[in-house]
This record gives C-alpha cells, structure tokens and sequence, in this order.
C-alpha cells in the first residue's frame, strides 16, 4: 500500500508540515510521522475518511496508488474528480511520462502493445516501456498518445495506421459524431465513432465508418480510457477517387 507516501506527497504539495498537518488530523505530530515513513501502522476508518477529504482524494487511490509518480499536473486534475460510474465525470489517474525537461512525451501503443495495454495503462513501468514520439505540431497543453490500428473497420484509414489521440478528462466532454481511441474491459482499444448517450443511459454507441460494421452499445462503466482523434499516420496512400 501507499498510504504514507502519498500522506507525505500530498502534504508536501499543500506546504504544510508534520505538526500542520497532524493538526488538521486531529492527531499528534508522531503519530503522522509514524504513518508516513512506516508501513506497520494501521489507521482506522474515520482517519482515513479525515485523510480523504482533506485531499480530496479517494480512499482507494490513497491506498492503492503511488501517487508520487505522476505529474503535478495529473495529480491537480486527479483532485478535481469525482464518480465516473454515475456521472461520467471522474478524472481519471493517467499513467504517463515526462521528458528531461518535463514536457509530456506522446508514448506509442503498437499493435503487439495493445494487447498488455490493456490491463497496463494504468502501470507506471509498462506505461516508460513504451517508444516515444516526437511530434512537435502538437500543443504542450494537452496530453496525446497513439495507437496502431489494424482492420478496416474505420476504412478509409488503413490498417496498421498510427491514431493520434488528445487525452479526454471527462466523459461527458465526448462529442457525438466525433471520433476516439476507446479503452474498455471487454474490447480492449478500439477505434470508433461515438454517440455519447451518458446523460440518457449511462453508455456510448460505437459506430465504424466501414458501414460493413454494426454499431453497438457499452456501457460507461467499462470504459477505462479515451482519446480523442486528432492526427493520423500512415505509410499506405489513400486509395484514388475513380471517375465514372
């Protein structure tokens, strides 16, 4: 578990000391160094819950999370979250990478990667595993990542092609018509149209430009990451508009 070092992390983030600190806790300064730098110590429920509030993190990140490997700024927009299952709008904890100058590198999720990708995204280590791009038309303020697809579900665009991806936060900020790179449990990565239906019914339709292809339902509460469609490369020419 990660408890303590994500007590001291935080804590340090918000400039306060041990004896600030523990004040806010209602415990002694001791007993917050003891929390923080062991991992002996259980603490109750209700010291818990008070640990939670007052990051507005979630208990099971506190626990589960070491939250000291991510960014500063995935860390503020993790403080901003709240129930993805009922609202669609949790932020979600984004594993990523930084370069030497702390600028977000755009890691490479090739086809044979897909398949650990999806139960790794979440991985710190398998997450710095993978290539990194160098793509400098793409703007600093966003997060973006790209995936290799494969098929012709979503013909035009050829199989094998590399889908750029813009990091989407909240799901609710999915535009119907608009096309994302899907993470979801049972499917794994995906490239689809959507037709956001999380107000009406709590899910997304998912649609193929190959008309060949049927479009079908997921539920929200599936879906673990999406990235919305901003680029793609690829070595094959589009194939030429015949004149009749």
């Amino acid at each position: 578990m990660f408890l303590g070092t994500n007590i001291k992390h935080l804590r340090h983030r918000k400039g306060l000391t041990q004896e600030a600190a523990a004040n806010e806790f209602g415990i002694t300064r001791s007993t917050l160094n003891n929390y923080e730098n062991t991992a002996v110590l259980n603490p109750t429920a209700e010291l818990l819950i008070t640990f939670s509030k007052f990051f507005n993190v979630s208990i099971d990140v506190l626990l589960k999370i070491d939250l000291s490997k991510f960014t500063d700024k995935h860390i503020d927009e993790l403080l901003k979250g709240y129930d993805v299952y009922t609202t669609g709008t949790k932020v979600r904890v984004l594993a990523t990478t930084v370069d030497a100058d702390n600028n977000e590198n755009v890691e490479l999720v090739s086809v044979k990667a897909r398949a650990g990708y999806t139960s790794g995204y979440s991985d710190t280590e398998f997450i710095r595993k993978l290539p990194m791009l160098s793509l400098p038309f793409l703007t600093k303020e966003r997060k973006h990542r790209a995936f290799q697809i494969t098929g012709d579900s979503m013909y035009p665009i050829p199989t094998k092609s590399y889908i750029v991806g813009e990091y989407v936060e909240n799901l609710n900020d999915m535009i119907t018509g608009e096309a994302y790179i899907i993470v979801t449990i049972d499917d794994g990565v995906v490239f689809k149209i959507v037709n956001n239906q999380i107000k009406t019914n709590k899910t997304l339709v998912l649609s193929s430009l190959n008309p060949l292809y049927k479009p079908y339902e997921i539920e929200i509460n599936k879906v673990k990451e999406t990235w919305k469609f901003k680029h793609y490369i690829s070595s094959q020419l589009p194939e030429p508009v015949m004149n009749n």
